[in-house]
């Protein structure tokens, strides 16, 4: 083991697990991730600790639960007192933060990164100072530089929209953009230890960017269910899946109706805002999932460029190489998009991690991993001390093939009070309901709400989660030893949210 690793981490948004050849896609064109993986360990069952985007990443930062970070829900500032892994380890490291941050004050280094490169533009909720108001993002001054002109008021003022920023050529995406920063990161620090962060917005809504060409809507692969509601499952789920379902808004004539169904998608924030492109049918559908996938086409450009920039540098055999996603989307599947669910392509993510002095091929983990267990293992594998209160732990003795993971249960969350508009009354007051999941050794799945219908799910025999067994009379013990256990947890990391009685 190198005496002081280097540490790349390498996150995309929103991309779901079945997105890489490692976790059976076939046909998506990602070679660089494919080369990554073929070099890598990979966990085959790795879970978000909240499919959320703000809450995610505060535990892939802090080794805690997002309950614990200050950031329960999107639109917050991370809380002070809570150290990021930049401010655990020791003064040798140089460290440095590219992409999106949405942990507050989007603009500015912190938290022990010293070097920063901001691309986020509209997340002015979660400003601490008013100067901050005034500053554009280092990607919209590299658009600037490049001769493009923002379309979109702000308040420091105009700035790029996501649907004028889509359109532009791949090189001036804001992957390419990161790739870029993170290679001049690593060719000026080649000589002493360094931990990068990059983080990508993409495959991030808008669904449509340069790639949109990549594949073929009609012939593209879809899982089970694809456009299909979930019937018996939590009321939550079911009037999203009614919501995008409904295609009535966006076949209306009236003008009335018409400028309702607009507030609800600007709302909602996840629908593209192409002219032409709603979702009322399974062909509009189907363009969607091809433009998302083009989006982690674009992802997999920038991967190989920063992995490729380690090699040159020739720093392959003391850098740790991490790649993962804050959680996925479900663009479709149970006829719905975004996240705030359980449904395993939100919840589970891909997840690899590089170590040439382990292994050299591609090491299949499997077991259920968890992000909360990111932090202490790479800290370990970097040879510096895991602080106390942390609520993961290392898994290196599951690398080292010294351990493994098949007793290992994980935990997920919810906390969805005070969380935006998400575009409909009754599921704006259906997500102000905590929940709380945990997928068991034996790949059961558990998911407790104290005031919507709960779900059981058997990972084993429906891997695609359409059987909602919890209401099953044979199922009645195996619910109430699953319900212990997220008690035992919340006990154990301090979640004090209301469970249901089983």
């Amino acid at each position: 083991m190198p005496e002081r690793p280097n540490l790349v981490f390498i996150f995309s948004d929103r991309q779901r697990f079945d997105t890489m050849r490692a976790y059976g896609n076939d046909w998506i064109q990602t070679p660089n991730l494919n080369i990554l993986s073929d070099q890598s360990f990979v966990f085959e069952n790795a879970y978000v600790t909240q499919p959320v985007c703000a809450p995610a990443r505060s535990s892939i930062m802090t080794g805690l639960f997002p309950h614990a970070t200050g950031v329960p829900r999107n639109k917050l500032v991370m809380r002070q007192d809570v150290q990021t892994i930049a401010e655990m380890v020791s003064d040798d490291y140089s460290t440095a933060y590219f992409g999106k941050w949405h942990l507050g004050d989007e603009l500015v280094a912190q938290r022990g990164f010293e070097q920063w490169a901001s691309v986020m533009d509209r997340l002015f909720d979660e400003y601490t100072k008013e100067e901050y108001l005034s500053l554009f993002t280092d990607y919209h001054h590299f658009l600037i530089e490049n001769g493009f002109e923002p379309d979109t008021d702000a308040p420091p003022g105009k700035i790029f929209s996501d649907g004028l920023r889509s359109t532009f050529p791949a090189e001036f995406q804001q992957a390419s953009f990161l790739a870029g920063r993170a290679e001049r990161f690593i060719q000026e620090n080649h000589e002493n230890p360094f931990v990068m962060y990059v983080s990508f917005l993409e495959p991030h809504p808008p669904f449509t960017g340069p790639y949109d060409h990549l594949y073929d809507p009609e012939f593209l692969p879809v899982d089970a269910t694809f456009l299909k509601p979930p019937e018996g499952h939590s009321l939550f789920s079911r009037l999203r899946s009614e919501f995008f379902m409904n295609s009535g808004f966006s076949n209306a004539t009236d003008d009335e109706t018409r400028e309702d169904w607009e507030r609800q998608r600007e709302a909602y924030n996840t629908i593209p805002t192409l002219v032409g492109h709603d979702i009322n049918d399974e062909a509009s559908w189907r363009r969607l999932r091809a433009g998302y996938m083009g989006n982690i086409t674009l992802v997999d450009d920038a991967v190989g460029r920063i992995v490729s920039a380690v090699d040159n540098a020739g720093l392959s055999d003391n850098t740790i190489v991490v790649f993962t996603s804050e959680h996925g989307d479900l663009v479709g599947t149970h006829g719905m998009l975004e996240m705030r669910t359980f449904y395993e392509e939100a919840a589970k993510v891909p997840c690899m991690i590089r170590l040439p002095w382990m292994n050299t091929e591609q090491k299949m983990i499997g077991g259920n991993f968890t992000q909360i267990d990111l932090v202490p293992t790479l800290l370990d594998l970097m040879g510096e001390p895991i602080p106390e209160g942390l609520h993961g732990q290392s898994r290196v003795e599951v690398l080292k093939g010294e351990a493994t993971l098949d007793d290992n249960d994980v935990f997920i969350e919810h906390n969805g009070i005070g969380d935006r508009d998400l575009g409909n009354p009754l599921i704006n007051e259906m997500n102000n309901l905590p929940w709380r999941s945990v997928v068991t050794a034996d790949r059961w799945k558990l998911n407790l709400c104290a005031g919507d219908q709960c779900e059981l799910f058997d990972l084993n025999t429906d891997p695609i989660e359409e059987h909602n067994l919890f209401d099953d009379p044979a199922q009645r013990d195996r619910i109430r030893l699953m319900a212990t256990k997220i008690r035992l947890w919340q006990h154990q990391v301090g979640d004090d949210a209301p469970l249901p009685s089983v």
